[in-house]
């Protein structure tokens, strides 16, 4: 997986790059991360890449002749890149449009910045993406956010594919608790069943467990996902627990 980054800001990708699964994925060549720095494009003493906007209105405009140079830089030596521009009016994304990209060959990602890029731009653009509902001061941030959840996915990248797997999100649930030593900290012990060695009842607890927390956390998950017999009595069993509880706490349940 190659990713390519289009910013004012290369230098921000350093440190990024310098650890944990990223790093360890460069290191065995599972991706290859390259800054494109849009100053480069730009014309002028100056390498201006923003303006005043057309209409007037607070703040700067991206400007397109630097943007849309480096884009057509990026597709003329790497024709099945997808372009990825990280904007509010994206597409929002989630585990599922992670493992999307990860079937992907190469990312390249269009860093905004000030009150976003030239609408011109648009038409170069493959992939609108938002990463939730709220603003960052730049994509960049955004675009880290993206190849850290692309990478794990990759083949290889975590060592143990089963990590995956097992992970939050995935079928709609999020994930189970986890739990190391000691047993015992500040008076809450670790559930007797996960030192119990039995794989079967530990499998059992761990799909109640997340049931639950999604149900609770995330209804939303939850919703999308086609209970089994055995998954619906989980939550039933544990909604039956719950009446009896409140009725000895005499909380009426109407």
């Amino acid at each position: 997986m190659q990713f390519s980054i289009l910013t004012i800001f290369p230098e921000m990708f350093g440190d990024f790059c310098r650890h944990g699964i990223v790093r360890r994925a460069l290191e065995n060549k599972i991706i290859g991360v390259h800054p494109i720095d849009l100053r480069q494009f730009a014309v002028g003493r100056h390498r201006v890449t923003d303006d005043r906007p057309y209409g007037g209105g607070c703040g700067m405009v991206m400007k397109p002749e630097p943007l849309m140079a480096a884009i057509r830089a990026l597709r003329f030596e790497a024709p099945e890149a997808t372009v990825i521009h990280l904007s509010p009016k994206g597409r929002v994304f989630g585990q599922n449009v992670a493992r999307q990209f990860a079937a992907l060959g190469h990312l390249a990602f269009i860093c905004g910045r000030y009150e976003g890029v030239d609408a011109r731009v648009e038409k170069e653009v493959d992939v609108d993406l938002c990463l939730g509902d709220y603003i960052l001061t730049g994509g960049e941030l955004g675009a880290m956010v993206v190849m850290d959840a692309v990478t794990r996915l990759l083949p290889g990248a975590l060592g143990k594919e089963a990590s995956v797997d097992a992970e939050s999100f995935n079928d709609a649930l999020l994930e189970h608790g986890h739990y190391t030593r000691p047993v015992e900290f500040e008076g809450d012990r670790v559930p007797e069943v996960l030192q119990s060695g039995h794989h079967q009842e530990i499998e059992a607890w761990r799909m109640e467990y997340s049931l639950i927390h999604t149900l609770l956390k995330r209804p939303d998950l939850l919703a999308q996902r086609r209970l089994t017999k055995t998954e619906a009595g989980y939550l039933i069993r544990w909604y039956r627990h719950l009446q009896k509880l409140l009725e000895k706490a005499g909380i009426a349940i109407k």
